[in-house]
């Protein structure tokens, strides 16, 4: 088949090698220069979430409202925005907490085995390490992470719940004062850097003719009939083309896969999707003393927020503004975004102190989607040729390359890689029949 890949980051780069993979011929469009441009480019780096981790559930809906929460929330009047949340907090009780992540957790198991398979065959080297230390600092929030404790016991997920001081030892560059609550270390879990492992990919692609990379292009609406898709494409703002006449590219098959892009432009197709898009802010910033660099990736488990040193970087990430979509997709007023990079550096002031320095930071921020049950969207959608795979939020960019695996499983008819209540979960027509 003839398949058109939309967007360049994680999620249409790993799309288009399963694709290729499965004897497919692809097409990748992207509306910047090159890829790994968006999103992509700000990932915390976790390559796959725990129930730790998840955008979902107990610690992050209720801590969430509170000052120390990783999340400033500025619904407005939006009505939208506030349903929203009013999804995700049904899903801060233990048992709808824990029936989502074991809906989840196929699609994690297809993600570890698809990126070790890519790892393993090409020899990428991404600036990947294990070790993941959560930490979390009131004795309030150690309780409301037990839910989360407990899934990892039932579905035998490698961890170790430590004290403070048992933190403190592992991780030399935490301190023991002010006292925390303790905290849980995941040896196996990994963090690596995604805009590099989304070029490595796109690289192994053009060396085998695998796809073809259309960048630069914006698309301007879709086509869908019986016999053939197409995509109407025009340059992106900002290119060097002088006039934005329309170019239409047609193929047996689309894949929307452009992060929080995906939403208007499903939407003119027809499809309403009720995810929201966040923004997310990191800060990269140099190595202050070497002493006091962790070695082992540290998240405060209450905020989201991952510190980790690559090289003589400190990256600091995940720090959240959740708004009206029409406010989320614009530039962030100054006032917000001081808050949320202050946010970031009171973090790595709390956890890692002389680790970074904070005042010669690079900062950045963008749009990622996130849905109002925690999973992604992933799968045939509206149309038998049209395909999405979008939504799969902070906690682990290696979900997306997971999700690629089980668009490429059912474009070339064979069985999925996920259980059928996985892949049911996982549909855009799960929302059909919810109510708002």
């Amino acid at each position: 088949m003839d398949v058109i890949v939309i967007g360049g980051g994680i999620a249409g780069v790993a799309t288009a090698y399963q694709l290729h993979a499965a004897g497919h011929r692809v097409c990748v469009v992207e509306r910047h220069a090159t890829v790994a441009q968006g999103a992509t480019y700000g990932h915390g780096g976790t390559l796959l979430p725990t129930p730790l981790d998840v955008w979902f559930g107990p610690t992050h809906v209720k801590s969430g409202r509170a000052p120390r929460g990783g999340l400033i929330y500025k619904p407005g009047f939006n009505s939208a925005t506030r349903r929203f949340m009013q999804r995700l907090t049904r899903l801060q009780e233990h048992e709808a907490f824990c029936e989502q992540y074991r809906r989840l957790k196929p699609l994690v198991d297809v993600a570890r085995e698809t990126l070790a398979a890519i790892e393993t065959r090409f020899n990428f080297e991404f600036e990947q390490r294990n070790g993941l230390l959560h930490v979390v600092r009131h004795a309030r929030d150690w309780e409301l992470t037990q839910s989360a404790l407990e899934l990892l016991r039932e579905l035998e997920v490698p961890h170790h719940v430590l004290s403070a001081s048992e933190c403190s030892e592992i991780e030399h560059s935490v301190p023991t004062e002010p006292a925390f609550a303790g905290g849980v270390l995941f040896e196996q879990e990994r963090i690596g850097n995604c805009p590099l492992f989304t070029k490595l990919l796109k690289q192994v692609l053009e060396d085998r003719g695998g796809a073809q990379f259309m960048l630069g292009r914006t698309v301007a609406g879709l086509r869908l009939d019986d016999r053939r898709a197409a995509v109407e494409l025009v340059p992106a703002r900002g290119s060097q083309a002088g006039e934005r006449e329309v170019e239409v590219v047609s193929a047996d098959a689309i894949v929307v896969a452009a992060g929080a892009g995906s939403l208007a432009l499903l939407e003119r197709a027809g499809l309403r999707l009720p995810l929201h898009p966040a923004r997310f802010f990191s800060l990269t910033a140099p190595l202050a003393y070497e002493e006091c660099a962790p070695h082992l990736s540290v998240v405060d488990t209450v905020r989201r927020i991952t510190m980790t040193r690559t090289n003589q970087r400190v990256r600091v990430a995940n720090a959240a503004l959740l708004q009206p979509e029409r406010e989320v997709m614009k530039a962030p007023a100054e006032s917000l975004a001081k808050a949320a990079t202050a946010m970031l550096a009171q973090a790595t002031h709390d956890w890692i102190p002389g680790a970074a320095r904070i005042s010669a930071a690079h900062a950045w921020d963008g749009a990622k989607l996130l849905s109002p049950d925690g999973l992604p969207v992933v799968g045939q959608a509206l149309h038998p040729r049209l395909f999405v795979n979008v939504g799969h939020g902070p906690a682990g960019w290696g979900l997306a390359c997971g999700s690629a695996k089980v668009i490429a499983d059912l474009m070339s008819g064979l069985e999925p890689s996920v259980p059928p209540d996985t892949l049911a979960a996982l549909r855009a027509d799960r929302f059909v029949s919810q109510r708002p």
